[in-house]
């Protein structure tokens, strides 16, 4: 609560702050009535800008209902007024204020329509839109994909190409894993699941979804990048967006938030809160077939999280700017679960397992940036530092009953991660049609763990005995890269190179804590690489454009997935990560096609990947207790692989009150890889009896989303949105189709909409459900059943009275850069 307090404090410091000295203003006056050239009427709520006459801007205002403005205590001297509406061209009129002349009265000022202004301010549309560019695919995120809920999770299913696990959060990009989240084009240390649960739907402008990223992305994540980029307010006055959302099912799940500005002359002030407080409840049956052997689970995860952000824009003057802000998070949660292991067919067979795990963790976020305008337009160099701080302590409270029952044993983890960015680009327009991109990048990684437990594997004795475990690692990447673009008539392309030196070094101390005896797991991995990028695409004419695309990639191991500590204990499933786990790279080609109707779009594609060194979860008998059953869950890096796949979306509008997005996605991969296996039956097994089995898998998935937005009136729309999500097959589990079918409505009132009200109902007909089966090292089914039919009520409102948009930071990776938001 302190640190809560002290953020409001210093964010209503700095705004006060920004207001302008009365000693500084007299009492000027500048006045007229704005009147559309065409119609010969008064246009109310236009945007009246007044600078000095080095085009700084000192003040403004909007227009009435009648059209007129007065403007009042402006300083001496000469001033510019510059005249602007969304549709129309800009207007400019020059006076000085001084003797004798303190009263200007401009009478009535003509404006024409332009439509291409329209581009050049952010304007929340009701219908999301799917645009096809490059290298990215930009969905608009209008009004209606905001009621499929409060949070970015619950909007990403409603994305093509994307799926988020319903029961863990995380997020996947054509079937894959293996993808970097960004928001406004940067990493952040916040678990991923964790941090979209964070970002309020009504903050998000556009998602991109970059599967083929150019030269100048770092090149992790297999399947690509999901940049997701926040609605940026720098406008004239206070303005600010708040939101509060509740949903229910068996638990309650609250969401809130604020955005705030303050933009006077040359500072932009800005800070946000978000929160998410809630309960989640999930059960599930194991069962392994043969042995007769089953686990219930039943598991209720509290959240509590907390994320605030603070920043101030400076702008100096036209070719320089300079931007600070920090984000702080704060989460404090857990589990409160339980485990029942039982056997029909044998009575003797039962353990109960509660467990209490608490979740405390900060993460802290410094950003700095320096932004200067060379001679040229679009002529460029920018200097960015990027500062995370983590800090995460885990305590988790085992406690077993029943025959054979393992002693109880408590755990502790506590975790530091610090990652440091540092970024000098430079950008060069050649020419009207030609661009040359430059940049330097180091990325300064450190991650430390410590583990102590009373009681987590068993000696060659059979005995339980308590370990302690530390863990570090450390990984520093070097790159550069260079991107050259350029467009001739109907044709356009982009090559580029990027070049990485990257050191990684980990050391695992693992100590026995009854014999004192320690063991050390040192790893080692340097490697440098070089990662090459193209496109090209030809537009013949405006309805029909086609792109190519290529790229290498690398999907480095995540420190879950090297970390040798477990992430959790039940009686049947452990799961570790493994500290010799290497890199995987990939080979990448696309082709896209979009055509452009005259209601909307359609964009087809194909793709295909070559892996190398494929890193997957493999599935392996428990060695330390080979008659239990038990299995280990870890990642291994598998033989070469490949996939491919097919992807069409497109946005159509069939009537002016029904608009629908759609999309299907085919992805076929091919998996290689050992798995183990233990015949049940046999008494007193040892490591003789488990058999390795190599394992070849061709897996077809596909899915296909369709989201209908209906027009009752300007006020009110309703949603509905269905999936269907094919059978899902690895090299140790396959898991059941999936469909459901989600229900919304929104509703807008209060003065020029500021007020929304959203209401939804997802799984609708109770039909959505994960069941797993299993082959390997046991036959085994798993269903899980967490909250899928909520019920979720929103309000939104949109306060302040600025409309006047100033000018906007350099966007980085032509991705807006955060303020405003709740990142």
């Amino acid at each position: 609560m302190k640190k809560i307090t002290q953020l409001c404090i210093f964010l209503f410091a700095l705004m006060a702050f920004a207001q302008p000295s009365e000693s500084e203003l007299r009492d000027g006056t500048v006045s007229g009535r704005v009147i559309d050239a065409k119609l010969n009427q008064p246009l109310p709520y236009v945007n009246v800008i007044v600078k000095d006459s080095k085009d700084v801007i000192i003040t403004g205002g909007i227009t009435d209902d009648n059209g007129k403005f007065k403007i009042e205590k402006l300083p001496e001297g000469p001033i510019r007024v510059e005249i602007t509406y969304i549709g129309y061209k800009s207007v400019m009129k020059e006076a000085t204020i001084g003797k004798d002349n303190y009263n200007i009265k401009f009478g009535d000022i003509l404006i024409e329509e332009d439509a291409e202004s329209l581009e050049e301010v952010t304007v929340v549309a009701e219908i999301s839109t799917i645009q096809q560019k490059i290298d990215r695919k930009v969905i608009n995120i209008g009004k209606d994909l905001t009621t499929s809920g409060p949070t970015a999770s619950d909007i990403m299913n409603n994305i093509p190409s994307v799926n988020v696990d319903q029961q863990t959060g995380d997020i996947s990009l054509r079937g894959n894993q293996n993808v970097q989240v960004m928001v406004d084009g940067k990493l952040s240390n916040i678990p991923a699941a964790q941090l979209l649960k964070q970002i309020p739907s009504t903050s998000i402008k556009q998602i991109e979804l970059i599967t083929n990223p150019s030269a100048k992305y770092n090149p992790e994540g297999m399947s690509g990048i999901i940049n997701i980029i926040l609605h940026k307010n720098v406008n004239i006055g206070f303005n600010g967006n708040a939101n509060v959302g509740l949903s229910y099912q068996l638990e309650p799940k609250f969401n809130s938030s604020i955005d705030m500005n303050y933009r006077n002359g040359k500072l932009n002030f800005y800070g946000s809160y978000g929160n998410n407080i809630s309960d989640n409840r999930n059960t599930g049956l194991l069962t392994q077939t043969e042995a007769d052997v089953s686990q219930t689970f039943n598991f209720l995860d509290q959240r509590n999280s907390h994320l605030f952000k603070v920043g101030v824009d400076y702008y100096i003057n036209d070719k320089n700017t300079f931007s600070i802000f920090t984000n702080q998070n704060i989460f404090d949660g857990g589990t409160l679960g339980e485990t029942n292991l039982f056997s029909i067919s044998n009575p003797s067979i039962g353990q109960l397992q509660t467990f209490d795990n608490v979740n405390e963790n900060e993460s802290q976020q410094y950003n700095v940036n320096y932004k200067l305008d060379l001679d040229k337009e679009g002529h460029n160099i920018e200097l960015e530092v990027d500062h995370n701080l983590f800090d995460s302590d885990l305590v988790t409270v085992n406690r077993f009953t029943g025959v054979d029952a393992r002693p109880n044993f408590d755990e502790f983890t506590d975790t530091e991660r610090n990652r440091t960015t540092i970024n000098l680009d430079y950008v060069n327009p050649l020419s009207e049609t030609a661009k040359l991109e430059l940049g330097l990048q180091a990325r300064l990684f450190d991650n430390s763990i410590g583990y102590n437990s009373d009681a987590r594997v068993r000696n060659e004795f059979g005995d339980y005995i308590p370990t302690q475990t530390l863990f570090d690692y450390e990984r520093n990447i070097y790159s550069a890269y260079a991107t050259y673009g350029k467009k001739k008539d109907k044709w356009s392309y982009q090559v580029g190179l990027r070049a990485e030196s990257v050191q990684v070094e980990a050391l695992a101390i693992d100590t026995d804590l009854t014999n004192d005896t320690t063991t050390n797991f040192p790893f080692e991995n340097d490697y440098f690489q070089v990662y090459p990028s193209a496109f090209v695409t030809y537009n013949p004419s405006e309805k029909n454009s086609y792109q190519f695309s290529y790229s290498r990639r690398v999907d480095r191991p995540g420190v879950g997935q090297v970390n040798p500590i477990p992430e959790f204990n039940t009686p049947l499933i452990s799961q570790f990560g493994n500290p010799e786990l290497e890199p995987q790279f990939t080979n990448s080609v696309e082709v896209n096609y979009t055509r452009n109707l005259e209601k909307g779009s359609i964009t087809a594609g194909v793709f295909y990947r070559l892996i190398e060194d494929e890193i997957n979860q493999g599935v392996f008998v428990d060695r330390s207790d080979l008659g239990s059953g038990r299995v280990i869950l870890t990642n291994d890096n598998f033989d070469n692989t490949s996939a491919y796949g097919v992807e069409i979306s497109s946005s159509y509008r069939p009537t002016k009150w029904w608009s629908l997005n759609a999309s299907f996605d085919l992805y076929a991969r091919k998996q290689t890889g050992i798995a183990e296996s233990l015949d049940p039956t046999i008494i007193n097994p040892t490591e003789a009896d488990i058999a390795l089995n190599e394992v070849e898998v061709d897996n077809i998935i596909y899915n296909f989303r369709v989201f209908n937005n209906f027009k009752a009136s300007k006020k009110l729309s309703f949603s509905a949105f269905a999936m269907y999500r094919g059978k899902d097959t690895g090299l140790n589990f396959e898991m059941d189709p999936m469909y459901f079918v989600n229900l919304g409505m929104r509703y807008s009132f209060l003065e020029d909409n500021r007020a929304t009200f959203s209401m939804n109902f997802n799984n609708v007909f109770d039909t959505q459900e994960i069941s797993i089966v299993s082959e390997r090292p046991f036959r085994q089914t798993v269903d899980f059943q967490p909250e899928f039919n909520t019920i979720f009520v929103g309000l939104s409102y949109r306060f302040g009275g600025g409309k006047y948009r100033a000018k906007s930071r350099k966007r980085r990776d032509n991705d807006e850069k955060s303020g405003g938001g709740i990142l």
